[in-house]
């Protein structure tokens, strides 16, 4: 088979390391080009990262020896080399917008990892098992871009990853009135290691600058429809949320309260979680999960340490699934932030793009 040839903009990061882990190993996908901010343009990757790598893994020997490029003074060198891009950069909202639009009117698809766009009209905001379907919208994207191969297409919050896709077999079958969730998110989702933030050792900050704005409103989107070249958000479920930052340092959990339209029984919500497949599993992706959603029957799991490397870290564990006083059931979820939630959950939405034809291999 013959391989995609990779870019990662905004590699030096901890969502762009961990790109360089994946990629490094991925049987589609072949990484040529590293960029980062002017001032690691010139280094080799291995020593742009000296003293900051923050992966549990070596670095990989395919990345070592590659000149880091700068992200926005060299785009027209990265472009020629490259099929598509990740984009995990760390700049201003209007600074990423204009960046990732110039790569795509390059004829440069962009596979974002950020949030600057994902309120674009125009721009799938995707979980690959839940609305793949989205990426139609790329037709009409081009046309505005005036693009014939370009567009960026981006994942969702990491957060909302952890318990929308148990939401979704029941929103499908019950209809979902409202949610009530609280997360309890690792510092890995703050760019952060307990080295650089010891403030967070042995500590809980009940505050996630923006956080709470996108898990009320980004699922949403993804539960949105493609109409007249836009994605129209959904107008319900309602949703409410706090974020907290807790001392962990992979995986976002999520306590989970929600009514129905219609209320399933315990035993509904359990099957539609235990054979629920996605447009990834259909298409078996090579980062997709066997299994998408995992239910725990023990009463203290899932827990973080223990499961969020399920499946490669690309499972969501769900438990403690019961009735409540005030909404009709309750449960816990779990997944993995920089992988389900960040870099893995790119990949997998580039292998969809690649699957359905709108990433070709042409160098």
């Amino acid at each position: 088979m013959k391989k995609y040839k990779v870019g990662i903009v905004g590699a030096t990061g901890m969502v762009g390391q961990r790109y360089v882990l994946l990629i490094a190993a991925h049987p589609w996908f072949e990484l040529v080009e590293v960029a980062a901010s002017a001032r690691s343009a010139g280094k080799t990757y291995e020593e742009a990262v000296s003293g900051r790598w923050a992966m549990p893994d070596s670095l990989p020997e395919c990345a070592t020896k590659l000149v880091v490029k700068d992200a926005a003074a060299d785009i027209d060198e990265i472009v020629k080399n490259v099929d598509f891009i990740f984009c995990a950069v760390d700049m201003k909202k209007e600074e990423v917008v204009a960046l990732e639009e110039a790569y795509a009117k390059r004829e440069c698809p962009v596979v974002s990892n950020n949030s600057a766009n994902r309120w674009t009209p125009d721009v799938p905001m995707v979980i690959p098992e839940i609305n793949s379907e989205h990426i139609k919208v790329i037709e009409a994207q081009r046309k505005r871009l005036g693009t014939q191969r370009g567009f960026i297409a981006t994942k969702s919050n990491c957060s909302i990853q952890s318990y929308v896709p148990a939401l979704e077999p029941l929103r499908e079958e019950f209809g979902i009135k409202d949610i009530l969730v609280c997360t309890y998110q690792a510092i890995s989702g703050a760019g952060k290691t307990f080295e650089r933030w010891p403030e967070m050792v042995d500590n809980c900050i009940p505050y996630i600058g923006g956080e709470e704005e996108k898990s009320e409103k980004e699922p949403l989107k993804v539960w949105g429809k493609v109409e007249n070249g836009v994605i129209a958000a959904a107008e319900k479920p309602r949703i409410t949320a706090q974020c907290l930052r807790v001392a962990c340092t992979d995986g976002h959990m999520a306590a989970v309260f929600v009514n129905f339209d219609r209320k399933p029984t315990k035993e509904q919500i359990l099957g539609l979680w235990e054979n629920y497949r996605g447009r990834a599993q259909e298409l078996n992706l090579p980062t997709a999960p066997k299994q998408f959603l995992h239910y725990f029957t023990e009463a203290d799991r899932p827990q973080t340490k223990l499961d969020r490397n399920l499946e490669n870290g690309m499972a969501v564990s769900i438990g403690r699934l019961r009735e409540d006083t005030q909404y009709d059931y309750k449960f816990v979820c779990l997944s993995h932030n920089t992988l389900r939630g960040a870099a893995g959950g790119a990949v997998e939405l580039a292998e969809l793009l690649c699957a359905e034809g709108y990433i070709e291999a042409t160098h």
